[in-house]
């Protein structure tokens, strides 16, 4: 018999007939502050459970079921959450992690689409091959977070923190990324023949001080006003792109085709190996 108790008081939330909650049906149970720190829930169904300010630390969730779950100011913190599903691919049957805490948890393959983890703290996180197309991450933590091959098409990162995250071979079309911190991102490859792809995402006032694109694409990508002091864009494709009033101080456009970018009120005269069509004016 396993006893799930409360963190704070110790009152008993569920009593379990099993000798371990791997593979445990627990879909719609009440666990909210429940104290899972370190349990083995590998497998283990928790489709729309409450599990609101639970502890989760170092517990072992890979390949679990959590459609719809409540999470909210959870702490996931160095969980092993590999392959689990968060979302059943709609908005309705989406968990709710808003404001939780995925320190250093390990999200590899996980499926989390159309989520919600605004403000949520996934700071070195690893992300890799996670899908998080239309997930909502306003606001959250992502710093020194792993997102290598990660899909985060049409995702909202308003305002997040992605400094120092790898980004590599990542898709990001269609993002929102309006005024998020990516400095010192690694947007560029790891592999040959892969590319980062940001194609019409809106990074608009965002910081990518320092940032690696080393050939990504970036069609028709709004960076109006984006700080790209210190950025490499060696060899990316940027057609169509708005740079309008961008800060390109020290930036390298080694091999970029500037012909269809907009780069009026761009301070181009401090950029490096920047190849400006004769025709193009207003640029500082």
């Amino acid at each position: 018999m396993i006893e799930i108790k409360n963190k704070h008081t110790g009152s008993i939330l569920a009593r379990i007939n099993a000798e371990t909650l791997a593979g445990a049906d627990l879909r719609d149970m009440r666990l909210a502050e429940a104290n899972l720190r370190g349990m083995d829930l590998r497998r283990v169904r928790l489709d729309n459970a409450d599990l609101f300010e639970a502890d989760l630390r170092e517990a072992n969730l890979s390949h679990a079921i959590l459609w719809g779950a409540h999470l909210s100011q959870a702490d996931l913190s160095n969980a092993t959450i590999r392959g689990a599903r968060f979302s059943d691919g709609s908005h309705a049957g989406a968990a709710m992690l808003a404001q939780s805490t995925l320190w250093g948890a390990d999200l590899t393959g996980a499926d989390l689409r159309q989520v919600d983890l605004r403000e949520a703290n996934l700071a070195h996180a690893n992300l890799s091959r996670v899908d998080l197309r239309k997930a909502v991450l306003q606001s959250a933590n992502l710093s020194h977070a792993s997102l290598r091959n990660a899909l985060l098409i049409d995702a909202n990162l308003r305002e997040a923190d992605l400094s120092h995250a790898d980004l590599r071979d990542a898709h990001l079309n269609e993002a929102n990324l309006i005024r998020a911190n990516l400095s010192r991102a690694d947007l560029g490859s790891g592999d040959e023949g892969q590319f980062a792809v940001l194609n019409r995402a809106n990074m608009e006032s965002a910081d990518l001080t320092g940032v690696r694109m080393r050939q990504a694409i970036l069609v028709e990508a709004n960076l109006r006003n984006a700080n790209l002091t210190d950025a490499d864009l060696a060899h990316a494709i940027i057609s169509g792109t708005i740079l309008r009033g961008a800060n390109v101080r020290n930036a390298n456009f080694e091999g970029v085709e500037l012909a269809t970018v907009t780069m009026d009120f761009a301070n181009f005269s401090e950029a490096r190996n920047a190849d400006i069509p004769a025709y193009k004016t207003h640029l500082r």
